[in-house]
């Protein structure tokens, strides 16, 4: 069985997470140092192609955890909506990289660097970060005089796969194959501008981009995890606890979670229209079985006091649902007990009971059993339950957060 997901802190606890840590950024800092990296002279002359090392390395280092990363979350190694992908924010991403490359271009270091140089006592890298620091501090101080500029053109977790609707493994391969063009095209220019003699150079780097181009193709007739692949991995755990009713909650948890400030509650009816339109809870959201994978990405983005309550009729539509969501990795999921129909049940009140004719001896499984005459939608006592009136009653709590979420922010080396 494949190892989904890998979580670092379960094999080498918390401690042994952070050792991990210290020694990559020590690593990462060492390769920087030793390649010449904490000189901005070297990294200056990118800009006038005689030497392109900074390009080379870190666009290698692109493509091998690119390749890497995917060939992981194929096996089921990874979990890939738990790693952390920039968010799109496409005019101010473009203003901060025009800002960034000018900063390059006159100060010689990026940010990474820049501490490397620090690292090393470097003058002209101290005065960067420096500098850095005081644009940090004047930028947060003067945001929300743009705050519309900065967030109006927000895409969130934006990929080259849904960009251009093409799948995985194919992304995978294009990228590769410019990337090795763009290499090609570098020392052609090193040539050039730089006077390198290309026939020193190691030979050993045609072995490399065959072995790229030959795990990108496989990644192709590989594929990455259908949904179906994802639950298979869960299934004998999350069908247990489905089975146990470990994680239908009954109205009275959710009514008193509904009065909990310090959780996000996310209240998911999946029914169709019409019955959504003739009664919801107050504050639910209608959103249908089919919308839901367009939505994950921003499931997973939100704060990790986030629940999820997912509702319908009864529950066959809501298991389902609930079902897709635990396999995307979202956290927090659970399912109202016995559906909208058990809420009426529970909350009904007279004003609720002269809009309603009865109910339907036969029906069908997930229907709504009530038959109104009218439609009520949250415009009734029932759609938001007074708690002091039910703060009393006794029932047996499932909900068990769990905080741990993908990380919340990414950097730039």
């Amino acid at each position: 069985m494949p190892l989904f997901p890998l979580t670092l802190d379960a094999i080498f606890l918390k401690v042994g997470v952070y050792a991990i840590f210290l020694i990559i950024g020590t690593a990462f800092g060492y390769v920087l140092e030793s390649s010449g990296f904490n000189k901005s002279t070297i990294l200056a002359k990118q800009f006038y192609f005689k030497d392109l090392t900074v390009f080379k390395v870190f666009f290698t280092a692109i493509v091998v955890g690119m390749l890497m990363l995917f060939t992981a979350t194929a096996f089921g190694i990874l979990d890939y909506n738990l790693i952390w992908v920039n968010p799109t924010y496409l005019w101010s991403g473009l203003v901060g990289g025009l800002v960034m490359g000018v900063g390059f271009i006159i100060g010689g270091f990026c940010p990474g660097t820049s501490l490397t140089a620090l690292a090393t006592l470097k003058v002209d890298g101290i005065f960067f970060v420096v500098g850095g620091l005081v644009g940090i501090f004047a930028f947060s101080e003067t945001i929300d005089k743009a705050a519309h500029f900065f967030n109006g053109s927000y895409f969130g977790r934006l990929t080259l796969m849904e960009l251009f609707g093409l799948p995985t493994g194919v992304v995978i391969l294009l990228v590769t194959l410019m990337a090795i063009f763009m290499f090609w095209g570098g020392e052609k220019l090193e040539e050039i501008y730089g006077n390198k003699d290309i026939s020193k150079a190691p030979k050993g780097r045609y072995i490399g981009a065959g072995v790229a181009v030959v795990v990108a193709i496989a990644l192709i007739f590989i594929g990455q995890p259908t949904i179906a692949d994802r639950w298979a991995w869960i299934e004998e755990e999350k069908q247990a606890q489905l089975d146990n009713r470990e994680i239908q909650i009954v109205p009275e948890e959710l009514l008193h979670t509904m009065h909990d400030s310090k959780l996000n509650l996310v209240m998911l009816d999946v029914r169709d229209e019409k019955d959504y339109n003739l009664f919801h809870i107050t504050d639910s959201d209608h959103v249908l079985p089919e919308e839901i994978p367009t939505l994950i990405d921003q499931f997973i983005a939100l704060p990790a006091n986030s629940l999820f309550v997912i509702m319908s009729n009864d529950e066959t539509r809501a298991t389902e649902v609930w079902k897709y969501m635990v396999a995307e990795s979202v956290p927090n999921v659970y399912i109202l007990e016995g559906g909208i129909n058990n809420w009426v049940d529970t909350y009904a009140t007279p004003y609720e009971n002269e809009y309603c004719a009865g109910e339907k001896e036969d029906r069908a499984d997930d229907e709504f059993k009530y038959i109104l005459t009218s439609a009520l939608g949250d415009h009734c006592p029932a759609a938001y339950p007074h708690l002091e009136e039910h703060e009393h009653v006794e029932y047996i709590p499932k909900i068990k957060m769990k905080l741990k979420r993908a990380p919340s922010a990414g950097g730039c080396g």
